[in-house]
């Protein structure tokens, strides 16, 4: 079996199921309050530098681990930085790239550097959070929630750009004390739903017409991932929207006008939803 056809999902399980991983299930790793997370980006395949400059690709890399810290309620602290590049690149490149990187404010506190033929950004977040909620405690009853507009970023790939991710760390520092469940819609709204309700065995109904959508997308757009907002399950919705409910059950129901309708995602290897860039 490749895997493209068995996908991020199946391999996860996978290597769960061999004892080669434990404790990945939730957006990031947590070992008492410290919270632990790492994504990397490859050019051609989360990236173009015709589609983003240096400083702007320095602040995606840190938003988007950034992100996954806010689906902990995690107080960032430090991140830890490895770039593969090729030798040729400009010196004032290089140093765009890390102004980008120190953007949000968190400091880099440490990491490697390598060449490569083509650029690789990988980083490590890490911060401190009292409480994770994590993915696996959504209840029957529970309403489902995002903390704002979706479909930015497939919106703004179909303009030839890519968007630029919010920081929601202060909306999640705020659900972690009380959402059941939480992740961030990183993959498209229907997968990252699904990973809600595969692990906390329940069945996600989310209602198309009550997404914030932001502004210039589409209904389409909701399946292309890289929003970086945060869809929680909670008792009571409080400020933020209320895109649908848990129920009993297992996987995801999708309506719009009161139609289960398909809505794609995005799956790292097999390449569905955001196209052949992400």
């Amino acid at each position: 079996m490749k895997l493209s056809q068995l996908g991020e999902v199946g391999l996860l399980a996978e290597l769960e199921r061999r004892g080669l991983a434990q404790g990945i299930e939730n957006d990031a790793a947590q070992l008492g309050e410290l919270v632990v997370t790492q994504d990397a980006l490859v050019e051609d395949v989360h990236f173009r530098l015709d589609l983003i400059d240096w400083r702007e690709l320095g602040y995606r890399a840190a938003a988007v681990n950034l992100s996954d810290l806010a689906a902990s309620g995690a107080e960032p602290e430090a991140l830890v930085v490895t770039l593969a590049i090729p030798p040729e690149t400009e010196i004032g490149d290089v140093l765009a790239l890390y102004e980008g990187l120190n953007e949000p404010g968190v400091p880099v506190a440490g990491g490697d550097t390598s060449r490569s033929e083509r650029i690789m950004l990988s980083v490590t977040a890490l911060g401190r959070s009292a409480r994770v909620p994590g993915r696996a405690g959504a209840k029957p009853g529970d309403t489902l929630v995002v903390t704002g507009p979706l479909g930015a970023a497939g919106a703004a790939f179909r303009e030839g750009r890519l968007a630029r991710p919010f920081l929601r760390l202060e909306e999640g520092r705020e659900l972690a004390a009380y959402a059941h469940a939480m992740l961030d819609v990183s993959d498209g709204l229907a997968v990252d739903a699904g990973h809600l309700a595969n692990r906390s065995g329940v069945r996600c109904v989310i209602d198309l017409e009550r997404v914030p959508l932001a502004e210039g997308a589409t209904v389409e757009d909701l399946g292309f991932g890289e929003d970086f907002e945060l869809l929680a399950a909670v008792e009571d919705s409080g400020r933020f929207a209320a895109i649908g409910v848990c129920e009993q059950g297992e996987g995801v129901e999708i309506r719009l006008a009161g139609q289960v309708v398909p809505l794609s995602g995005w799956d790292h290897f097999g390449g569905q939803g955001g196209g052949d860039l992400r």
